[in-house]
């Protein structure tokens, strides 16, 4: 018997970028003391006071089935959030509740597109991204950036890739460069989107983890509150990783397509999950500030590093908690330099080559250990590098 092409062709035939990562894992259970730099999962945890909500919901029965679209409390409380920001009415009808951003993007993918339409994402990109696209039985197309441009997208290459695609997929602050798009690339975007009629799903995981420039949602730019999907979590505004709540904002029909979906696949989030993310939301910007310091700190570390050296560079660093680095110096590609480090010094990191052809030569490492590892870290990484520009 086998499986289903659409579930054996998840990977296109290829890795799935996460060679380095696994192998370091594996060396860690072998017991060897590995600085991990991988995956952008907090190095702190859920804060208590969000826990003992989340118990609190639980004790007094919250633990049955949910509305499936979300509960009324949660979707109101995301729509309050995503109308302050952003300027442009919302309101629960415009909310669906997910658990967590990779089931949102999976579900707009799943309402956007048919079996067999293409659909465009950028390189570098989030590594599940073309796997989405293919599980939902789509071909996905990508349209590489330019590390010359800071990775910033040009609306050109995107009306390029255009003809015939029902979708565009971004994401800003973008995993893995840490670039923030421009308001001049969004409104580029936004316009190739009109002009070809495209739906755009735009990732805004991120959207608190802004360290220059500004988040702009595209869904606030004119005539696209009609055609775009913004897609949020808890995971990374509120430390909220493995709770596995998210949400899909996007025209009012559309979700109610969107919840007839859920009906059939996830049958809604956990309801003592979805109180404690009202109780999270409540706390405002000040704790979504206090959950991002962290990698504010950590930013500010590597540019002081940094700047003491001339063989690796950094894409500029304007959001998420992730820094790109450029190691082309060296002759290695970011997977060769990534295994060496490993070897040599059992520090892990994840090569830009996971990420797509775009980030060839580069290396994205999470900032998400204590500040003082990091350092060492990263001056141990910089060190190495020098060492192979020089043999």
């Amino acid at each position: 018997m086998q499986v289903s092409q659409r579930i054996g062709g998840i990977l296109g035939g290829g890795s799935d970028g996460w060679d380095v990562f696994n192998r370091a894992r594996d060396m860690i259970g072998d017991g060897v003391a590995v600085t991990e730099l991988t995956i952008g999962e907090h190095d702190i945890r859920t804060a208590a006071p969000i826990l003992q909500d989340m118990h609190r919901a639980a004790m007094a029965g919250h633990t049955g089935y949910a509305a499936v679209p979300g509960t009324n409390a949660l979707r109101d409380t995301v729509a309050k959030r995503v109308q302050d920001r952003t300027g442009v009415k919302t309101t629960r009808d415009n909310v669906l509740i997910t658990p967590g951003g990779q089931s949102a993007l999976y579900a707009a993918h799943m309402v956007t597109c048919d079996a067999g339409d293409t659909a465009l994402y950028l390189d570098p990109f989030y590594a599940t991204y073309p796997g989405t696209i293919r599980g939902v039985s789509c071909t996905p197309r990508r349209i590489a950036t330019r590390a010359e441009d800071a990775f910033q997208p040009r609306a050109a290459d995107i009306a390029a890739a255009a003809e015939g695609a029902k979708s565009l997929l971004i994401n800003s602050p973008n995993n893995p460069t840490g670039v923030v798009y421009s308001r001049a690339t969004l409104e580029g975007i936004a316009q190739v989107c009109t002009d070809h009629d495209l739906w755009l799903i735009s990732d805004e995981v991120y959207d608190t983890q802004v360290w220059e420039g500004e988040h702009i949602s595209p869904r606030a730019l004119p005539g696209m509150a009609e055609r775009a999907l913004v897609v949020g979590s808890m995971s990374k505004s509120h430390a909220m990783t493995g709770s596995r709540c998210g949400w899909i904002i996007g025209p009012e029909d559309v979700i109610g397509d969107l919840i007839n979906l859920a009906t059939h696949t996830t049958y809604g989030v956990p309801g003592f999950i979805q109180d404690a993310s009202v109780y999270a939301l409540e706390q405002g910007t000040a704790f979504e500030e206090e959950i991002a310091d962290p990698f504010r700190r950590r930013r500010a570390i590597a540019q002081r590093v940094l700047a003491g050296q001339n063989t690796v560079s950094l894409v500029p660093s304007q959001g998420a908690m992730y820094l790109m680095l450029d190691l082309r110096s060296t002759g290695m590609s970011g997977e060769e330099f990534a295994n060496a480090l490993l070897d040599a010094h059992q520090i892990a990191t994840m090569p830009g080559e996971s990420f797509g052809e775009a980030a060839a030569g580069h290396l994205r490492v999470a900032m998400t250990i204590e500040d003082d590892a990091f350092e060492a870290a990263l001056k141990t990484l910089c060190a190495f590098a020098q060492t192979c520009a020089q043999g």
